[in-house]
C-alpha cells in the first residue's frame, strides 16, 4: 500500500466550491483507504494500491463526475513531499516573505515556468526537482508579484498547482501519520 499526496487545482476559488467532507465521501467509493482532506484549499493524503499515475486518473474521475468540472490534480507520493520540503532553501515563516511551492504533474511545464521565472526581475526561484519548485513572494503582495500572474497564466492551469510552504509541511505531517498508521 501506497501513501500519497494530492493536491487539487482551483477549488473554493472562481465558482468551483467543495467541502471537503463531500469530498472524502465521494473518495471513499474509490480504490482509497485512510483519506484525510486538509485545510479547505484542497490538499488530501491517501492511501491505495494504484501507481501514482492511475491515483491521480482515479482521483480526476472522481471530482469530474461527483462535482461536474474539469478537474487537475497533482500527485505525489508520501515521501517525495518530505524530500521536498526538506529541500526547500526558503523558510517557513518570515515576516517579509512568504514562500510558496509550484507542484507539477508534467515536468515540461514546470521547466518552462521556470525558466520564464528566472527572467523576471526581482524572482527568486528554486528548483526542487522534475516536479516542484519553490519561490519567494513580498508578504501582503503575493498576487501582485511577477511570478504568481506569470504561473496563473491558464497555459499552466491543467499542469500546476501552488501551495504555501508552511500548507506543505502539514500535509508532509499527515502523509507521515498515514505511512506510520
Amino acid at each position: 500500500m501506497n501513501s500519497y499526496a494530492v493536491f487539487l487545482r482551483g477549488i473554493n476559488v472562481g465558482g468551483i466550491n467543495i467541502k471537503m467532507a463531500e469530498l472524502k465521501d465521494a473518495l471513499k467509493t474509490r480504490p482509497f483507504s485512510g483519506i484525510k482532506t486538509l485545510l479547505a484549499s484542497g490538499n488530501v493524503v491517501l492511501a491505495s494500491e494504484l501507481p501514482q499515475a492511475e491515483v491521480k486518473a482515479e482521483f480526476e474521475a472522481c471530482l469530474r463526475e461527483t462535482f461536474g468540472y474539469d478537474a487537475w490534480v497533482v500527485v505525489l507520493k508520501a515521501d517525495r513531499v518530505a524530500e521536498l520540503v526538506a529541500a526547500c532553501p526558503y523558510p517557513a515563516d518570515d515576516a517579509s516573505t512568504h514562500t510558496y511551492v509550484t507542484l507539477a504533474s508534467d515536468p515540461a511545464a514546470l521547466t518552462e515556468l521556470y525558466d520564464a521565472g528566472t527572467a523576471l526581475d526581482g524572482t527568486e526561484l528554486t528548483r526542487l526537482g522534475p516536479e516542484a519548485l519553490a519561490w519567494l513572494a513580498p508578504a501582503g503582495g503575493t498576487l501582485d508579484s511577477p511570478f504568481s500572474k506569470l504561473s496563473a497564466k491558464p497555459k499552466y492551469k491543467s499542469a500546476t498547482t501552488t501551495r504555501n510552504l508552511r500548507t506543505m509541511i502539514k500535509v508532509r505531517e499527515a502523509a507521515e501519520g498515514l505511512a506510520r498508521s
